[in-house]
């Protein structure tokens, strides 16, 4: 028998842990990097080093894979539609992964199937933003002009994530940094929320989708620091609410492979769609070690078209918190402390060189205490930085 080849393109560390979850099923990967020292390019048995927005180079890569799948969102989207023309599977497809490419394209078409969003619209100059953020003050335009924070977020309408490309901005000149780049600048409503939640479902070819819990993210400087798993006190309606939506999105778009949809939960009770990933993602992280199936193994079942996993946590509380780059690089010599004081702490690093600030692994830890399990993440997450000291 003949066992399927995967090509993902982009070497990253979703790349990595997709890779990890095929090969218990004896699935074969084949990685598009950027570079040798890519954080799955160090793992992968068959890696192509090249551009990705190069279209010579993607067909080079694309033969003798059964499908194409990502670790990223920024291969061109005539590229794609040229491979699916050449007749290669590309799941998502183009047609769908532009809703994760283009933040303006994402809110109309959220907009045209009626998922609730946050007030926005594209905005030409400085100006434009101020007399968007007086609609956003319902009409508050003195408060606006009196030098008050602005109740807008600026996005850069592509390239975006982990907080870069977007601007929260104070005044007029504030406004005008986004536009410098000269890229289409998309301007939205200030929401205040509660807290920032995600919806991660699986959609398979043949329709067949699941729903894992939805989870609390939080944020630090824009970057994802911590992951509970299910959200605390979240009621079970507006949790149930939050699953459908993204299930609906996941339709609606013709989503195959892992769909993330991050949410604001609104001081009023309202949940809306702030953005969308269609690949494994950071929120589900938790997954590897809190869930019965992991995202990256329901990814891979269902760009393959395989019957999709069971999406139930396996205890009542999964945290995951990333650990980032400090000044402490050798985070191996922290090994014995984090497993010594936890032996049910669980570990992944990404074979990535430490950087201030820089994702290079993340931590998952699980119990019936929430406060117990988030002080074990949070400290072995801090020990591994170098921010506690042992």
């Amino acid at each position: 028998m003949t066992f399927p080849v995967v090509g993902m393109i982009g070497g990253g560390q979703l790349a990595r842990m997709t890779h990890e979850a095929g090969i218990p099923l004896g699935i074969n990967f084949k990685l598009l990097a950027d570079g040798p020292q890519d954080s799955a390019a160090r793992v992968a048995g068959e890696v192509v080093v090249g551009d990705h927005r190069d279209l010579d180079t993607l067909r080079d890569f694309a033969r003798g894979c059964d499908v194409i799948t990502f670790d990223h969102e920024h291969v061109p989207t005539e590229h794609l539609r040229a491979l699916e023309a050449d007749g290669v599977p590309v799941r998502p497809g183009p047609a769908a992964l532009l809703y994760a490419q283009d933040k303006g394209a994402m809110r109309e078409r959220l907009d045209a199937i009626g998922v609730p969003s946050p007030r926005h619209r594209l905005v030409r100059d400085p100006d434009d933003v101020m007399a968007f953020a007086a609609e956003a003050a319902d009409g508050a335009a003195a408060s606006v002009a009196a030098g008050q924070d602005l109740p807008v977020v600026l996005k850069t309408v592509r390239g975006g994530y982990d907080g870069k490309g977007v601007w929260l901005v104070r005044d007029r000149q504030q406004a005008a940094e986004p536009f410098r780049a000269g890229v289409p600048v998309l301007a939205e409503e200030r929401v205040p929320f509660v807290r920032e939640l995600a919806a991660n479902v699986v959609r398979s070819p043949h329709g067949q989708a699941v729903a894992y819990p939805v989870v609390e993210s939080v944020q630090v400087d824009g970057v994802c620091d911590t992951v509970i798993a299910p959200a605390p006190e979240l009621p079970t309606e507006r949790a149930v609410r939050a699953q459908e939506l993204a299930l609906r999105i996941a339709e609606e778009l013709d989503v195959v492979g892992h769909l993330a949809v991050e949410l604001f939960e609104t001081t009023d009770g309202r949940v809306l769609v702030n953005e969308l990933a269609m690949r494994p993602h950071n929120s589900g992280h938790w997954t590897q070690d809190g869930a019965v199936t992991s995202q990256f193994a329901n990814h891979l079942r269902a760009v393959l078209d395989l019957p999709l996993g069971d999406p139930r946590s396996r205890a009542r509380w999964t945290v995951m918190a990333n650990v980032l780059g400090g000044d402490y690089p050798d985070m191996y010599a922290g090994y014995l402390h984090c497993m010594a004081r936890d032996p049910e702490l669980k570990i992944h690093m990404y074979g990535k060189d430490v950087k201030p600030g820089r994702k290079v692994g993340h931590v998952t830890t699980y119990g019936d205490d929430l406060a117990d399990v988030r002080a074990r993440a949070a400290h072995a997450a801090g020990y591994l930085r170098g921010t506690i000291p042992e």
